[in-house]
């Protein structure tokens, strides 16, 4: 039952994007040479402004699952950018071809700054945001890539990472990190090992970093994604939609930006 509630909780959420007042534009804008194509998601019938927050997709790109977040980002009264990570709005239909983009960016922190700053400049510079309230978000690749932007000592609220690679070859140094950090880790994914969450756990706590770990029993990779199912059965992955862990996880995002917007 208590299953059951959750998942017609997340359909009624999901529902709500479709309000009046929540708009979405596709936004160009550049890092360097590249262009990058986000998608900004604001509701109109809100005055003044409010904290941003950036969405950083998974490793098939920015698709429709990431500009959904961003909606459903805008109608709890935030104003959100899904941003291009790969650079001309380019998205994977392949695994092959997603972990070749993935890969890309993750062995290029340079290029990986490059390209998360231009989207954070851009949040900023909205008439809608307040520049000095930011938040990021990320799914599986877009976890690890607001990770990395901590560990970096990036100057924002606070990130949050859903099912995303622990590992880095930058581990954050002591007194760096600047952001409030959560992780909503699926307990029975295989490519998240213990070793590597008692790693990370270690050096978010040598850093000296307000972090928070959470484990959802029973959740594997993806476990926010409802096209994960479909997914995992295309490409014997081991992805699967979990209606429980991804209900809690958005629960307590929402009481995380509460606490860092206070």
């Amino acid at each position: 039952m208590k299953s059951l509630l959750l998942t017609l909780a997340l359909v009624l959420t999901l529902a709500a994007t479709s309000l009046a007042g929540v708009k979405g534009y596709e936004m160009n804008y550049m890092a360097g040479d590249t262009l990058l194509r986000g998608y900004l998601a604001v509701n109109e019938d809100l005055e003044g402004r409010r904290p941003g927050v950036l969405v950083v997709h998974e490793w098939w790109g920015l698709n429709a699952y990431a500009r959904e977040r961003a909606r459903m980002l805008a109608e709890l009264g935030y104003t959100a950018l899904a941003v291009d990570m790969y650079g001309e709005g380019k998205t994977a239909d392949h695994p092959r071809e997603a972990g070749q983009f993935a890969m890309e960016v993750r062995q290029n922190l340079p290029l990986a700054q490059e390209r998360f700053t231009a989207a954070m400049a851009m949040l900023q510079q909205h008439p809608s945001v307040n520049p000095d309230q930011l938040a990021a978000i990320g799914y599986c690749f877009g976890g690890s890539v607001v990770l990395e932007m901590a560990r970096t000592g990036l100057d924002i609220n606070g990130v949050a990472a859903f099912h995303a690679s622990l590992a880095t070859e930058n581990p954050a140094q002591p007194g760096l990190v600047r952001a409030k950090v959560r992780v909503y880790n699926g307990a029975d994914d295989p490519m998240v090992t213990a070793d590597e969450i008692a790693a990370f756990k270690a050096e978010m706590q040598s850093a000296g970093a307000d972090f928070r770990f959470i484990n959802y029993p029973g959740a594997t990779h993806s476990f926010t994604n409802p096209g994960a199912d479909e997914l995992g059965k295309k490409f014997d992955l081991p992805l699967a939609y979990h209606a429980e862990a991804d209900a809690s996880s958005w629960q307590d995002l929402q009481e995380f930006f509460a606490e860092i917007f206070r």
